[in-house]
């Protein structure tokens, strides 16, 4: 069922878990998404990037997350990711999305303030919630290129406070895309964070990549919401390449690529929903 994205994330926060938050680029992965949050009864964010437009057009992948999410058996919120533009912060409220999160993080801290608290304002009266970006996640999302880096307390501080936005992204050295090298989170940091915004829930972007022990030890510094999106990228390539390996040419078909797809997609995301939920022992998580 379709939840309040505000309802979702401090559930998590005051059971010390994190809600998966997931990237969405089409059918199979939809399907793979919401059968593992189902099967494991969890709630979970589904999230669409305004960059991958392109490819997974908002008109056609917008109304199907929407139907998915009324229908589903968990409690899901839908956010649309990265949003930059007026246009399609709006265009995606109009399709049913009850969450935007406002990039603003490549802008002076004043700038970032001025602007997410008028896109709060709007999506607030929109009955949505608002997630804001402080420090410039490094890595890749749609093609940009950044190194990773930290934010500054200060600055976290001041956009927490001042933008009137329901949850907050931190940039604590943490990359979207692959990282180079073996990701180095600054828990003090997050712990300084979280310890300056009670009550905030705080984000981590960029979660393919980071060791399932960082990730335990972020929920206990008050991430609790987690986006996923190039593990599961990933998970369907794989998919699509096991399946075109197992079976030859003159045999294949498009159902059984869909199957094996929606299959590599369901296990990354069963895999990453145990973890962020604390139902599992470490030694037992496998990606």
């Amino acid at each position: 069922m379709l939840c309040p994205f505000t309802r979702i994330l401090k559930d998590a926060l005051t059971d010390k878990r994190a809600v998966g938050a997931f990237n969405v680029g089409n059918m199979e992965m939809l399907i793979g998404i919401v059968k593992a949050a189902e099967d494991l009864r969890s709630p979970i964010v589904l999230q669409i990037a305004e960059k991958r437009f392109k490819h997974s057009p908002l008109e056609y992948v917008g109304p199907m997350m929407f139907s998915v999410a009324q229908k589903a058996k968990i409690e899901i919120a839908l956010e649309l990711d990265h949003g930059f533009t007026v246009e399609n912060i709006r265009r995606s409220l109009a399709f049913g999305f009850n969450s935007i999160m406002f990039d603003g993080s490549d802008k002076p801290v004043a700038e970032n303030i001025r602007l997410t608290s008028a896109v709060a304002k709007e999506v607030h009266n929109q009955g949505a919630a608002l997630e804001a970006e402080i420090g410039v996640v490094g890595g890749s999302e749609g093609g940009a290129m950044y190194l990773a880096s930290c934010a500054r307390l200060e600055d976290i501080i001041k956009l927490g406070s001042e933008s009137e936005c329901d949850a907050l992204a931190v940039a604590i050295g943490n990359a979207h895309g692959h990282y180079k090298g073996v990701p180095k989170l600054n828990f003090e940091l997050l712990q300084q964070s979280h310890a300056a915004l009670p009550g905030m829930p705080l984000v981590l972007h960029g979660g393919t990549g980071i060791a399932p022990e960082d990730f335990r030890k972020a929920i206990t510094m008050g991430i609790c919401k987690i986006n996923i999106a190039t593990a599961n990228f990933d998970a369907f390539v794989a998919g699509a390449a096991a399946y075109c390996q197992a079976v030859a040419p003159d045999s294949r078909s498009y159902f059984g690529l869909n199957e094996s797809a929606v299959e590599k997609i369901y296990e990354n995301t069963c895999a990453h929903i145990r973890l962020f939920n604390n139902t599992e022992p470490l030694d037992v998580i496998n990606f």
